[in-house]
């Protein structure tokens, strides 16, 4: 266990504030609810979902729901 490595996974990738909105959207709540919990601008929110959307590789799809995909990529991924 000692110098054991934890693995790189896609949330590594994410700035703390983007882990912020992840955790919120993972909660299920709406940008305009992220944004009151997180005391910034809805527009401010809006910014940091495409920027996880980017970083998760997350393209726009007919089929799949981008938020979706994010809450579980989050759900799965987190180490605590």
């Amino acid at each position: 266990m000692v110098g054991r490595r934890r693995r790189v996974g896609p949330l590594d990738k994410l700035t703390p504030r983007e882990r912020d909105v992840l955790v919120q959207l993972a909660q299920g709540k709406s940008n305009q609810g992220i944004a009151e919990a997180l005391v910034v601008t809805t527009a401010g929110v809006e910014k940091h979902v495409t920027s996880i959307f980017h970083k998760l590789g997350l393209q726009t799809s007919r089929t799949e729901h981008r938020r979706v995909l994010a809450a579980l990529t989050y759900l799965r991924d987190d180490p605590h």
